[in-house]
């Protein structure tokens, strides 16, 4: 048999492994059903035992009768009576918590002892010789049952706590009575000729309404049917006044249709119970996984920023909480981009999870979170939290191999009435990233300075739309000439933002903050608009402009469409192609090179020049020349800063030129001051330059006039703007 086909038959049968939930989902759903179930048979019981009693006075019942009467009927009422209170009071302890009602148990052991005295008299009395074999049997029985009874009565009385083994044992032994009081009074009722009402009652009572596995159900229908049936044949064959033994096969048929019906009805029963509780179990885990992945971190297993902010937010309202040595750290693992690119993200990902429990183990009794990336945080008091932070330091840079890790912190304390801890993270943040590539200090406590330099920071974030708006955000054009005859070729557009608040902000200021909260891609689209609208100007006044290079970063081809809004731009101002080109920083491609590949094709197929920024500043330029094709390559002037110091210099410019025009790429120095300098570059074939000797950024009212006043050139074939246009 196939493992397929065998699982199937275990689950036919019902005894097929179940998860804990499903059991306690069936355990539920019956200790309820009996609830209905006990309500229905105490009622029953006290109407037949009303009943009895109004018989036994009407009709002046003594004697030998009255104890007939008793022997055959009373005894067995108030066992299930017993029964079916006792299953009540289980039920209802389990379903509403209901304790003041165990003490009804006390009637229910009074009954039962009633039963136990009597039934010890007639065993005691009678032998199986001079009574029925199912007369002394359900002596016994009844005698068991009514010990039983007394047994879980005092049981619910002294415990307050639900039990499970002791409430699925009531159920049990209140379904054996049940099906016991069918069997007795339906032979008692065949033998008058009557119908057999109250066995099939009871069956369907134990069977339909609890749910049995269909093994379990199999078994009780079958041995209750087959006890009962015996009986009947046998009382047909010792009353049969010619000697024939059984039953009528038409009670036969009846009886196996019964059977098979309620068989099936359970099995029936027994399979929409499991598949409505597997349904819900996986409703149950589904929302446990939910909540879960809500307060901890899916990859180091810690709890995320969400749950840090509301446990923080508690414990700073506790009164309780000494708020004077409450500090908020913030943790970054340095250089760990270096150790993924080396490792791999599995190594990565494998450093983080340590990291994360060395942090909870390391702060017991704090609050412990993973930030973002590589970067986490912890609430806890400042005492020894520096000497901790320095153990941690050490099990980084012992993890580290071949790439240089190291831990920086910053630290926080709150203010006095500070209840807002993402704000507070945000200046642990700013402390931690105050102190990186500063390889000497790896914690720093935010203070004053920092205060000052973070309110600036929170000012731009929030402030952006404002100055976009209100027209703060200027932009300012630096020359870039050709080293042939020291004439402009083109133009670097540079923001600069004249607050009213703050003044003058370089770019040094505001650029970091904005790619950092993702708001660059605001400042680069109005940039893009706002040198359209220049050079139309330019064009329509018959002004001199030439091509203007637009520094993007990446995040701006990730948060929107700025391909499509740069075509978008010069299509609406008239700006041809050739006057529009982009900067992307050598830094930039070290992240998401797949999505810059892309974009890098995309703009050069739509007619704009691509141009490699900072050449030089990166670790990786010869992987990027050999896997990006660049119009122009822009030398950092980084290079230039040794100039005529280190003799390495000259060599090392001289060699990348030479390589740039190996491979047919414009080769742009930046960062010129002196004529030495240019007339270097001149001689060794770089073909533009752009610096401080040849002019500042500037607006573009400022380099108008510095063309008018003849104090430089523009290219003779961008004289005029508007002639390009046109043409």
């Amino acid at each position: 048999m196939s493992d397929a086909a065998h699982n199937k038959l275990m689950q036919w049968l019902g005894i097929e492994k179940q998860s804990k939930y499903v059991r306690d989902y069936f355990y539920k759903y019956n200790i309820r059903s009996s609830i209905y179930m006990s309500v229905v048979v105490i009622a029953l019981e006290v109407w037949m035992i009303l009943r009895m009693i109004r018989t036994v006075v009407t009709n002046h019942l003594t004697g030998d009768v009255f104890w007939g009467v008793v022997d055959k009927y009373f005894m067995n009422y108030f066992i299930l009576l017993s029964a079916g209170i006792l299953m009540l009071l289980y039920a209802l302890r389990f379903t509403y918590g209901w304790q003041k009602s165990r003490w009804a148990a006390l009637f229910v052991a009074a009954l039962s002892l009633t039963v136990c005295v009597y039934e010890i008299h007639m065993l005691s009395t009678h032998t199986i010789r001079n009574v029925s074999a199912l007369t002394y049997l359900n002596y016994i029985i009844l005698f068991i049952a009514g010990a039983a009874m007394i047994v879980f009565s005092a049981m619910l009385i002294s415990s307050r706590k639900d039990k499970k083994w002791q409430t699925l044992s009531v159920l049990y032994i209140f379904s054996f009575i049940c099906i016991n009081f069918g069997i007795i009074i339906s032979v008692n009722s065949y033998a008058k000729g009557e119908q057999i009402l109250t066995f099939l009652t009871m069956e369907l009572f134990v069977v339909c309404l609890l749910t049995w596995r269909p093994v379990i159900g199999f078994l009780i229908l079958t041995v209750s049917y087959v006890v009962f049936f015996e009986q009947i044949d046998t009382l047909v064959a010792v009353n049969s006044p010619d000697g024939l033994p059984g039953i009528t096969e038409s009670t036969q048929i009846n009886g196996f249709t019964m059977w098979l019906s309620t068989l099936l009805f359970c099995i029936s029963s027994y399979r929409k119970t499991r598949s409505q509780a597997m349904q819900d179990e996986s409703l149950v885990k589904m929302n446990e996984h939910l909540s879960e992945i809500s307060v901890t971190d899916e990859l180091t297993g810690i709890h995320n920023m969400f749950y840090f902010r509301e446990e923080a937010k508690k414990l700073l309202s506790y009164v309780t909480t000494d708020r004077e040595r409450v500090v908020y750290l913030f943790l970054d693992i340095e250089n760990f981009k270096s150790y993924n690119e080396q490792y791999g993200f599995h190594q990565g990902n494998d450093l983080l999870r340590r990291f994360a429990k060395a942090l909870e183990k390391s702060f017991p009794g704090s609050i412990v979170a993973r930030y973002s990336d590589d970067h986490f945080v912890v609430l806890t008091s400042n005492e020894g939290c520096e000497k901790t932070v320095a153990e941690l330091s050490g099990g980084i840079r012992n993890n580290q191999g071949e790439v240089q890790l190291s831990l920086k912190c910053g630290a926080y304390r709150p203010a006095d009435d500070e209840a807002d801890p993402s704000l507070a993270c945000d200046r642990a943040r700013f402390a931690c990233n105050a102190i990186k590539k500063h390889y000497d200090r790896s914690f720093c406590y935010y203070d004053k300075s920092l205060e000052d330099q973070f309110q600036l920071k929170q000012y731009i974030v929030n402030n952006i739309d404002t100055a976009i708006e209100n027209g703060f955000i200027k932009v300012f054009y630096q020359p870039v000439v050709s080293t042939k005859n020291g004439k402009i070729v083109g133009l670097e557009a540079l923001a600069r933002w004249q607050d009213p608040d703050y003044g003058l902000l370089p770019p040094g200021a505001f650029i970091g903050v904005l790619e950092e909260y993702r708001q660059i891609y605001k400042l680069d689209r109005y940039i893009v608009e706002q040198v359209c609208r220049d050079y139309r100007d330019s064009a329509d006044h018959g002004e001199p402009f030439a091509p203007v290079s637009i520094n993007f970063s990446r995040l701006d081809f990730e948060m929107c469409d700025m391909i499509g809004h740069l075509n978008a731009q010069a299509e609406a101002y008239g700006v041809p192609r050739e006057y529009l080109d982009v900067e992307i920083t050598e830094s930039a491609l070290s992240d998401r090179a797949d999505l810059l590949l892309e974009v890098i094709q995309s703009l050069r197929s739509a007619g704009y020049k691509v141009w490699l920024d900072d050449f030089g500043s990166g670790y990786s330029s010869l992987n990027v020349l050999k896997d990006y094709y660049f119009d122009v390559l822009k030398v950092d002037m980084k290079f230039l800063s040794g100039f005529g110091k280190n003799q390495k210099t000259t060599t090392i410019i001289q060699n990348i030129i030479n390589l740039t025009q190996q491979l047919d790429m414009v080769s742009l120095t930046e960062g010129v001051e002196t004529k030495e300098q240019y007339e270097f570059l001149r001689s060794i074939g770089c073909d533009r330059a752009q610096g401080y000797l040849f002019g500042k950024p500037m607006p573009l009212a400022d380099l108008r006039e510095r063309l008018h006043r003849h104090e430089i050139a523009v290219s003779e074939e961008f004289l005029n703007a508007g002639q390009t246009a046109q043409s």
